[in-house]
């Protein structure tokens, strides 16, 4: 932190007013946005970002920086001001840009389109669970690389909250694990405005704040004037000196501060003020110039005495970088390798052979002995479960739980939390270092599917294990069912989706899983036993990183008939499959495992799997049969299920609805032999 004492007021108001302007200019400019928080924030922006946040504008990659998170990505002008004007490239012609098409200042912050935002932030609520995940990680890391004299992993987290991010439930979830944890490193920054889009918080919330962090044992600071620099200051510093509790700072601040018409009112949240309310809030606050997006010389100058005071920071760590890796050279080459994200040398040696398992086994229990293979291995991969480890078989058994008394260990039990979790993993995959997944049911990821979707958005290499995939979860019933998360799942771009129907294809599925640097991928698994598939010689289960092979060829010529399966429904194809071969149809059946990847391959490589001139073709998944016909084709048919479950064991709810070889023979014998052309 630079040297107190505060600077001269006078420059103090210039540089806190220089991001009120820049806010409300360009939201008047693009006619949209959110003036009113990032006028209140602007003290706390100035104070965080040039007193108290450690970064350095020149390399926002630089790995020891603090981390700095807008929960409240509606308030998007206030960090691409702080950003602006502390020195990351963002031109003031970006601002002047604010959300137009191809500009780096779209209407919510947005991780790898803008240099120095750390997580795309939109829906309340993610950015704090987030920043939760960026402080686990840092803390992991700091327990396992630095050594005595050798502190180089050391910095805080940060997170600007709303009085809408502290409503959404994830918060909650969220907040609690990190009390629990004792992630000293966190601090959240309230803006406690009262106001939201529709008037009043005394609308829908009477919480105190206060006394439920409390509870959660957080450390709370309060600040009852957000226009006091000095009581800022003093907070913030003390947020940063609470090493034991994760801190909350509550700042009391006026929403559209300086308009005379709007402050305090929701109609300076999501609107422009418009140009004379403009013109009369830079007449009010007794700013130098009425032109739009103008900053005053002396402020902006003194707002780039950051880029000094970082770069020096970096200089200073990048020599002590240089001590630890002469005196530990094995730990710096480590610790460079997880945070460039390298998996390490023969990272999949210990992953077993499940080709010929002495019984048949749920995709469940090989995915869980292919994790402790891979855990061996990879050092930096760490994760839990929603409460559910020992369904999901996440668990590391040689590992310790990770909790605040055993900050290295690598099984993370979340809870009961599935929201939290997928907003927790985000953050460790943001802060880099650490290769997470994490476990629940796939029923249950519908309560995780914003986390999932941001995760796709931001390209991160998240894991997901989603088991009891299908109705052969059984005596739970239709609510523990799922009929259309697969293929939800499937319809969010980037998802890698992963539905193996064997073990050899579940160690395959996690090979892919880990090397697929464009997301966030899944494993759907079985909660039954699947039989031991006897695959032809030319279609080793590697055929999955294609999405889709051949897994058993026609007998006697070329197919007439395919059969497309995934999962635990590959076996009922290869049994409808001897039937009808057994009929004299040549039937091919065809694994698919994976959309994604199948619909990525060459043309030609689908078509040698699936001939454009077969026309007789008929999918078997136990899930919703939309969707389907990407594959089958308008005139093939398919066998799943459009409706709710029951309880009942598995094996009858297959018998019952319908997913059975005798099923799929049935509508393969009125497509066989009846050849129509594929639309196109």
């Amino acid at each position: 932190m630079p040297a107190s004492p505060l600077p001269d007021p006078t420059l103090s108001r210039l540089a806190v007013d220089a991001v009120r302007v820049l806010s409300m200019d360009a939201v008047q400019k693009a006619n949209s946005g959110h003036p009113g928080a990032p006028m209140g924030l602007a003290p706390v922006g100035y104070l965080l970002w040039t007193r108290h946040l450690r970064h350095n504008p020149a390399n926002p990659e630089w790995s020891n920086r603090d981390r700095f998170v807008l929960s409240a990505g509606h308030a998007s002008m206030l960090i691409y001001s702080l950003l602006h004007l502390t020195g990351y490239d963002l031109p003031l012609e970006e601002i002047r840009q604010f959300r137009q098409w191809g500009s780096r200042t779209p209407g919510h912050p947005e991780y790898g389109h803008t240099a120095g935002v750390e997580t795309t932030t939109g829906p309340l609520g993610q950015g704090v669970a987030n920043s939760v995940g960026m402080a686990l990680a840092e803390r992991w890391l700091a327990h396992r690389f630095n050594r005595p004299g050798h502190r180089m992993v050391d910095h805080h987290t940060w997170a600007l909250c709303s009085d809408g991010d502290l409503m959404e439930g994830i918060s909650h979830e969220a907040a609690e694990f990190a009390g629990h944890q004792r992630l000293g490193k966190l601090i959240w920054v309230f803006d406690d405005n009262q106001v939201t889009i529709d008037g009043g918080t005394d609308l829908s919330c009477s919480t105190d704040h206060e006394q439920r962090f409390r509870s959660y044992g957080w450390d709370v600071l309060r600040v009852d004037d957000g226009t006091d620099l000095a009581a800022l200051d003093t907070a913030l510093a003390g947020a940063r000196a609470e090493t034991e509790r994760p801190s909350l700072v509550v700042v009391r601040t006026t929403i559209g501060y300086g308009s005379p018409g709007k402050a305090g009112s929701s109609s300076s949240h999501g609107a422009p003020l418009g140009v004379e309310e403009v013109g009369a809030t830079k007449r009010n606050l007794g700013y130098p110039s009425r032109d739009p997006f103008h900053v005053e010389a002396e402020a902006l100058a003194h707002w780039r005495e950051t880029a000094a005071w970082g770069a020096g920071l970096e200089e200073e760590w990048r020599g002590r970088w240089e001590a630890y890796r002469a005196a530990h050279p094995v730990a710096a080459e480590e610790l460079r390798a997880a945070l460039a994200g390298e998996l390490p040398a023969g990272w999949d040696a210990d992953i077993p052979d499940l080709s010929a398992p002495p019984k048949p086994l749920a995709t469940r229990v090989y995915s869980g002995q292919v994790l402790q293979g891979l855990g061996r291995r990879i050092a930096n991969l760490l994760g839990g479960s929603a409460d559910l480890a020992g369904s999901n078989k996440t668990t590391l058994p040689w590992e310790d739980n990770l909790l605040a008394g055993t900050p290295g260990a690598r099984t993370i039990h979340f809870g009961v939390r599935e929201h939290a979790m997928g907003g927790i993993l985000n953050g460790m995959a943001l802060h880099g270092g650490v290769r997470p997944y994490g476990g629940t049911f796939l029923i249950f990821s519908d309560y995780m599917r914003p986390s999932i979707r941001l995760a796709a958005l931001m390209h991160l290499p998240v894991t997901y294990v989603f088991t009891h995939d299908s109705i052969g979860v059984g005596e739970d019933g239709p609510t523990h069912q799922p009929i259309e998360q697969l293929m939800s799942l499937r319809a969010i771009p980037g998802v890698l989706d992963l539905r193996p129907g064997d073990g050899p294809e579940t160690a395959e599925a996690w090979r892919a899983a880990l090397t697929y640097a464009g997301g966030p991928s899944f494993l759907a698994l079985t909660r039954q036993a699947v039989a031991v598939i006897d695959r032809d010689e030319a279609a080793p289960a590697s055929g999955l990183h294609r999405g889709g092979y051949v897994l058993l060829e026609a007998d006697g010529g070329d197919p007439e008939l395919i059969l497309i399966a995934s999962g635990s429904e590959v076996e009922v194809a290869v049994q409808a499959r001897a039937v009808l071969q057994a009929e004299g149809v040549p039937t091919r059946v065809v694994s698919l495992p994976s959309w994604f990847l199948f619909a990525r391959q060459p043309q030609g490589y689908r078509d040698e799997v699936l001939p454009p001139e077969v026309t007789a073709r008929v999918s078997v998944e136990a899930g919703t049969t939309a969707g389907w016909t990407r594959w089958t084709g308008d005139h093939g048919a398919s066998v799943g299920i459009d409706h709710f479950g029951a309880s009942a064991p598995g094996a009858v709810l297959f018998e019952k609805f319908g997913i059975t070889a005798e099923a799929v023979v049935a509508k393969a014998r009125a497509l066989a032999r009846v050849p129509q052309p594929l639309p196109g």
